[in-house]
């Protein structure tokens, strides 16, 4: 087998890999949708504070994760100097 045969294959392996996990994400998408759009208004207005609370968790953490860094490299900056 010459090495261009075997690159070829190897893509379409890694294309039918990428075709599947797009069919399968859209088919996810889909129920989901569904899913939400059967929900009654209590379930949406739940699902809607968990999104909310995490959204802010991740927030928070970010803010954090960005002090620490900054800290971090104003240290290193006032050791080297």
């Amino acid at each position: 087998m010459d090495l261009n045969k075997k690159t070829t294959l190897t893509m379409n392996k890694n294309q039918k890999t990428g075709l599947i996990a797009l069919i399968g994400a859209g088919i996810a998408g889909g129920l989901a949708y569904w899913k939400y759009k059967t929900m009654s208004p209590e379930e949406k207005a739940k699902l809607k504070g968990r999104v909310n609370e995490a959204g802010e968790r991740i927030k928070e953490t970010a803010g954090d994760i960005n002090k620490s860094i900054s800290e971090k490299y104003a240290e290193l900056k006032k050791t080297a100097s």
